[in-house]
């Protein structure tokens, strides 16, 4: 069995196209981040404006210990957020990955049960065994790439729920603080 110029041709632009696809998101992920540490910092830098005259403007020690304690809560509270929106930013770009991955290897699946269909017709007598091995290879490489699949997404959900339980407990933890 050959292949013939066009399909290899068409399998090179799919390449290509998969790497297009690839770089793209992983620029898309980049520029919000990017954009994401930009905005933080001019926040950062406002607030601390703001934060620097509010302690100037105190009368003495003590109002300048409270004006401290008021700014430690909305600044714990601005951190989480900005972790939380970190990790949305990368866990929307692995699921961009994860389906084109998976789309690739759908796609990938099937070309290779086509060219094993057409080995198996076209394969010589009493060559059932070796046809029968390789398919067998197949399947155990489709069920070992599913398994690693779903054990990604549990992973993935697993990830959600810490994050999702270490802000909770970040943000209570920062109102019991700054409620002392």
């Amino acid at each position: 069995m050959s292949i013939n110029p066009e399909q290899f041709a068409a399998a090179n632009k799919a390449a290509i196209d998969s790497l297009l696809s690839v770089a793209n998101t992983a620029l898309a992920s980049a520029e919000r981040i990017a954009t994401l540490n930009l905005e933080t910092v001019r926040a950062a830098v406002e607030d601390s404006v703001s934060s620097t005259k509010a302690l100037l403007g105190a009368k003495d020690a003590k109002e300048a210990m409270a004006i401290q304690a008021s700014l430690a809560k909305p600044n714990v509270e601005k951190a989480v957020a900005y972790s939380k929106s970190v990790y949305e930013i990368s866990a929307q770009t692995q699921e961009q990955m994860t389906k084109m991955v998976e789309a690739q290897f759908g796609d990938f699946q099937k070309t290779v049960a086509s060219m094993l269909e057409k080995a198996a017709k076209s394969a010589p007598a009493g060559s059932d065994v070796a046809v029968n091995a390789v398919q067998s290879a197949f399947a155990a490489a489709n069920s070992a790439f599913d398994n690693m699949r779903k054990a990604a997404q549990q992973m993935t959900e697993m990830a959600q729920s810490n994050m999702a339980t270490a802000t909770s407990a970040t943000t209570k933890a920062a109102k019991k603080a700054t409620g002392k």
